[in-house]
């Protein structure tokens, strides 16, 4: 895969979007090549083989711009991260739309006939339920970080807080005044934890 250059530092990065909120075509055009390497690195989770990388990075960069074009400076939030999400949402509706050409085709194509003769697609056959396989993949992509980060940011009694919390691991979800319970501890002490911990998870995916 081609070679992208380094990102801004975060003051290169404050200052170029200054200039590109006052019309700078310039400064616009930098902040979109200096966020290509983003773009490659969310795109390779969607190669699956039957995907040319170039053409993802294509559709990805569209997501870009729309996020650099849409981009609120005044919010407490990274150019990167919100970025990413534009990057996603884009690459997602473009899989959302293949997958919807493709099962149309699939799914009403002859398979053959019955005994009086006549036509049967593949929909006459399977009883069909229509699971957004996309959004089902991304989700588990997403736990699967967010477990990462768990294992990777926090001590021992806040894994175990935010495990049973938000249910992480097939666990049911549990309330802060259950858990309080669990351990002998107060609910404002588990708060206090949970919230902690949350921190510590928010600034990984911002780094990430």
């Amino acid at each position: 895969m081609q070679s992208f250059p380094k990102p801004l530092s975060a003051k290169e990065e404050k200052e170029c979007i200054a200039r590109c909120r006052a019309g700078d075509r310039e400064a616009r055009n930098c902040l979109i090549e200096k966020n290509l390497r983003l773009v490659a690195y969310i795109a390779k989770k969607y190669n699956m083989g039957d995907k040319d990388m170039d053409d993802l990075i294509s559709i990805g960069t569209i997501g870009l711009i729309k996020g650099i074009d849409t981009f609120d400076d005044t919010k407490n939030i990274r150019l990167a991260t919100y970025a990413a999400r534009c990057i996603d949402n884009e690459l997602l509706m473009m899989l959302r739309s293949e997958k919807k050409t493709a099962k149309d085709v699939y799914l009403y194509d002859s398979i053959g006939s019955d005994k009086e003769g006549n036509e049967i697609s593949l929909i006459d056959v399977i009883e069909y339920t229509d699971e957004d396989v996309v959004e089902r993949v991304t989700l588990e992509e997403h736990i699967s970080r967010l477990e990462e980060y768990v294992e990777e940011a926090l001590n021992a009694r806040e894994k175990e807080i935010i495990r049973m919390r938000y249910g992480l691991r097939g666990s049911k979800e549990k309330t802060q005044r259950e858990i309080a319970q669990i351990y002998g501890i107060s609910r404002s002490y588990v708060s206090r934890i949970e919230k902690k911990a949350l921190e510590k998870l928010r600034k990984c995916y911002e780094a990430g």
